[in-house]
């Protein structure tokens, strides 16, 4: 039952994460790091507040435990949950930008080849293991790149920033157990907000005036940020990386489907033949699990 609680939590937290580009398209006339801005302040404010005054039990519960540890130990998690709290600020910035300056496809793509490089980049830092049809479905989504590439390579160097991005963050976050999860989640943006702090006089542009950008960046630190990225930490204690990288791929083929539906982006043949190749490693990538699945069934 522990599974199947964590397995929805996971699957959900990607659901809401696919509808995103409806909300954040609408302010697309405002600068990316505007919206990042506020996102990011908006967000430490609200977890600040949670933390502070509603969840006191649990951060002293919380001081306590990392006044227990080792140095060693001590070292580890400050290192990740700061190290964790650059990585969302870089992702969170180039994927506002390539959504709102380059386009929904690309920003789809960059969260199709992120579970294959969270997988790559584990195999190097975690040393977790990898079958030969995962490092064919590699493969594949490699050449997918290199067709996208023909199409625009600008657009393929944005998305695979993007993914690498919140890869590393997936990676580093991983281990990074024992103190509860809204509360390193709450230090993750509280950082990115300090970080960002220095930047605003100089790069933000005038003071929005229009009463809906607030609500849509509202409705973006609460519903597609803290929720869902409390959910994708919560999830990471209990399911495994390869079920994690299935449900994964939720986000963009969800992203890709309005790209086309919604807010009709062209596409060509190369893009036609790339994504299709990336939902070949996809089922490659997790033929163990698929045909798993199948062989129950048939028993």
């Amino acid at each position: 039952m522990k599974f199947s609680k964590y397995y929805l939590v996971a699957f959900l937290s990607f659901v809401i994460w696919g509808f995103f580009s409806l909300a954040l398209k609408p302010l697309h006339e405002y600068p990316s790091l505007d919206i990042l801005f506020y996102r990011v302040f908006l967000c430490a404010i609200i977890m600040l507040v949670i933390t502070l005054f509603v969840r006191v039990s649990v951060l002293k519960q919380s001081i306590a435990f990392f006044k227990a540890m080792s140095a060693p130990d001590k070292k580890s998690i400050i290192a990740r949950t700061l190290g964790g709290g650059i990585l969302l600020t870089a992702n969170w910035f180039f994927f506002i930008y390539v959504m709102n300056h380059i386009s929904v496809k690309a920003a789809s793509f960059a969260y199709l080849v992120c579970p294959i490089l969270t997988t790559v980049i584990a195999f190097f830092v975690l040393d977790e293991k990898l079958s030969k049809w995962q490092w064919t479905a590699v493969m594949l989504s490699l050449i997918s790149c290199l067709l996208l590439s023909f199409n625009n390579i600008a657009d393929v160097a944005y998305s695979m920033i993007v993914a690498l991005s919140y890869a590393l963050y997936l990676v580093t976050q991983r281990r990074n157990f024992g103190v509860d999860k809204f509360l390193i989640l709450t230090v993750q943006i509280v950082f990115s907000a300090l970080i960002l702090l220095p930047f605003y006089p100089v790069y933000s542009a005038a003071l929005p005036q229009d009463a809906t950008f607030y609500w849509f960046i509202l409705l973006i630190a609460v519903l597609f940020t803290i929720i869902p990225l409390y959910m994708n930490l919560y999830a990471l204690q209990g399911v495994t990386s390869s079920t994690m990288g299935i449900l994964l791929y939720i986000n963009p083929l969800m992203n890709f489907s309005i790209a086309l539906l919604y807010f009709h982006e062209p596409i060509n043949t190369f893009q036609i033949v790339a994504y299709s190749l990336i939902l070949i490693s996809i089922v490659v990538f997790n033929e163990r699990l698929i045909f798993k699945k199948r062989r129950v069934v048939a028993g």
